[in-house]
């Protein structure tokens, strides 16, 4: 970030700003608008694309864009007009962004799986860096998507200000310390697998968000697709399906909360991924490390380190869409990915029942009524033949299952044609047990 901040200046000194293509003008998609507008210097909105259009004018309009200066475009030959006159465009055609000559980046911010793996992929072919607000998708599909846009030479990458990434830059600095990580932590302030739509709408309507999402929040399928985009990116794994997530109120430093875990046990798995449930800092990652070198743990023990042989170190905070421009610029200006797949998945988040389902049911997707999301390791998913969460929308149940059962391949009908299941057919081929 330090020397981001520079670059950007520099793309604005030069009247070259970052060429942004936005997909999706939901909560994300609003908010990256208003952040990049009204506060980067060095980069541009300069195209939206959404089903609804006049979500999309909305976000330019939020952001301070007055309405004259957009232009709604129907063709890839009218957007890049538009751009070329420093208009602001909206169209309801996602592949004209991924197109465009004269766009550098695509940020995908639907939240949507099969949607999302479609412009993704579209973007790529297009030579254009790809920023997800789309942990759902990343952690179905990324390590595959990844090794498309390595062939592509594009960056591939989860966005700053949302935990993963968040995880993965306090890992990074970890390790240039010498220093060894084994656990990455996230903090969590509520986990109920049963909140649906209905029990959350009220805290929606208050932040200005969709009911299925914030649900996703509170049932752990959130959670759980935010740590498995960090297993895949680091090769840590969880301890347990659903991961340990142990209770604590104080904050994650202290000893007592630090002891929870086991060195050995996380050493033995290569590291893991896990949360903590009510702890301080709410908002707050953080991540496990030890020293192999014993000389250093006295110096540790100096700086206010503790005694070891674990040591905490945390970030207190994660904003969103405010730091969303920071992993553009990194992409494009250094390209350098905040959070991808190292290879094959390590760990992939399974659909479990919410409530006792009857065969012949069709499965309603992340957010809703039906399932939640649990982390699971990916050789387990594969022998076991889990259904992924993110592959589970649509899908129509061949018997009965019970609440909080695990729902697999085998129960369940795929809906035809689809994306995801083919890219998921590639990924397991592309990345064997």
């Amino acid at each position: 970030m330090i020397i981001v901040d520079r670059a950007l200046q520099a793309r604005a000194d030069a009247n070259n700003p970052i060429r942004v293509g936005l997909v999706g003008a939901g909560f994300m998609g609003h908010q990256i608008t208003r952040q990049i507008t009204k506060a980067v210097p060095g980069m541009r909105v300069v195209a939206i694309a959404n089903r609804t259009l006049d979500h999309a004018r909305d976000a330019y309009i939020q952001a301070g864009v007055e309405a004259g200066h957009i232009r709604q475009v129907e063709t890839e030959g009218q957007l890049e007009r538009a751009i070329a006159e420093s208009k602001y465009a909206v169209t309801s055609d996602p592949t004209l962004l991924c197109k465009a000559g004269n766009v550098e980046a695509i940020v995908e911010a639907t939240g949507q799986v099969e949607f999302g793996a479609r412009v993704v992929l579209e973007a790529i072919r297009n030579g254009k860096h790809v920023i997800l607000c789309n942990a759902e998708l990343d952690g179905t599909l990324g390590p595959i998507l990844k090794v498309y846009a390595d062939k592509a030479g594009v960056v591939f990458t989860d966005i700053d200000g949302d935990q993963p990434a968040a995880e993965l830059n306090l890992y990074r600095f970890v390790k240039s310390l010498g220093m060894k990580p084994l656990l990455c932590g996230n903090i969590k302030g509520l986990m109920d697998h049963y909140r649906t739509p209905a029990t959350q709408e009220g805290f929606a309507k208050k932040w200005g968000q969709r009911a299925y999402m914030v649900t996703s929040f509170a049932d752990g399928t959130k959670i759980a697709y935010e740590q498995a985009v960090v297993a895949n990116a680091t090769g840590m794994r969880v301890l347990q399906r659903g991961m340990r997530g142990f209770p604590y109120t104080g904050y994650v430093d202290e000893p007592e909360h630090i002891k929870m875990y086991d060195i050995d046990e996380l050493r033995a798995c290569g590291g893991a991924v896990d949360y903590a449930l009510g702890a301080k800092p709410g908002a707050g990652i953080y991540v496990l490390a030890e020293h192999e070198d014993p000389t250093q743990h006295r110096y540790l023990d100096l700086y206010k380190m503790g005694e070891g042989p674990l040591y905490c170190f945390v970030t207190p905070f994660h904003l969103c869409y405010m730091e969303v421009p920071l992993s553009i610029a990194r992409a494009v200006l250094f390209k350098d990915a905040a959070a991808t797949p190292l290879a094959g998945p390590v760990v992939e988040v399974v659909a479990t029942a919410k409530r006792d389902l009857k065969a012949g049911e069709v499965l309603d997707g992340i957010g809703y009524y039906m399932t939640y999301g649990q982390c699971e390791n990916a050789d387990v998913v594969r022998i076991e033949h889990l259904l992924p969460m993110g592959i589970a929308v649509g899908c129509r149940l061949k018997r009965d299952i019970a609440k909080d059962q695990v729902i697999t391949y085998d129960d369940v009908e795929l809906p035809p044609g689809r994306l995801c299941d083919r890219l998921r057919e590639e990924q397991n081929a592309r990345f064997p047990i």
